[in-house]
C-alpha cells in the first residue's frame, strides 16, 4: 500500500523524541512506524551523491558546516496512522518542524522466516531498487509492518499489487 512518509529533522538531545511523540499523541495521531538516525549519516549520503555527480549545490564551506552541524540533529522517518497524515503534517508545520514527505510502500507481512526475502526478491525481479527499509513486529503471532522506500514508487506499487493477488 502506498503511504506518505514524513521525514523530519529533530534536535539530537534528550527529551526531543518524547516531545514529538507527546505532540502526536495529544493530537490523537498514532505513529504506525518510526525510525531515527543521526543526521550526520544522512549528510554523508548527500556528500557521496555529490561526489558521484560532481555537482556541488553549495560551497565547500557550506558542506563542511553541514557535516559538523548535522551531528546535532537526528533524521526521523515516520508513518502517521492511515487517514491522519495531513493532520500530522499540519501539526508539525504549526510547531516549526523542518520536514519533507515522500511516498513509500508499507506492507504487512506474515511473521515467518523468508517473508521479507520473498517480497524483496520480487522487487529485485522487477528492477526496483530499494533506498532503505525499516520494520517491526509486535509478537510471534502478529503481522510485521515493513516500510520500503523504492527509487520508483509506481513500479514498486505494481509489484505490491501483484503480491496481493
Amino acid at each position: 500500500m502506498v503511504r506518505t512518509e514524513i521525514s523530519l529533522f529533530m534536535k539530537n538531545e534528550p527529551g526531543e523524541l518524547g516531545r514529538l511523540a507527546s505532540l502526536m499523541g495529544d493530537a490523537g495521531i498514532n505513529i504506525d512506524a518510526l525510525t531515527i538516525q543521526d543526521a550526520s549519516a544522512y549528510v554523508l549520503e548527500l556528500f557521496k551523491a555529490r561526489g558521484k555527480s560532481l555537482k556541488r549545490v553549495a560551497s565547500a564551506a557550506s558542506y563542511n558546516s553541514m557535516r559538523k552541524d548535522s551531528a546535532q540533529f537526528a533524521l526521523v522517518r515516520l508513518l502517521a496512522e492511515d487517514g491522519k497524515t495531513n493532520a500530522a503534517i499540519d501539526l508539525l508545520s504549526q510547531h516549526g518542524y523542518t520536514f519533507d514527505i515522500m511516498p513509500v510502500i508499507a506492507v504487512q507481512l506474515d511473521n515467518k522466516p523468508g517473508e521479507l526475502a520473498r517480497l524483496s526478491a520480487k522487487f529485485g525481479e522487477e528492477g526496483v531498487n530499494i533506498n532503505y527499509v525499516y520494520g517491526s513486529v509486535a509478537g510471534p503471532d502478529s503481522k510485521c509492518l515493513f516500510v520500503f522506500c523504492p527509487e520508483d514508487i509506481e513500479i514498486a506499487a505494481n509489484v505490491f499489487e501483484k503480491e496481493k493477488k
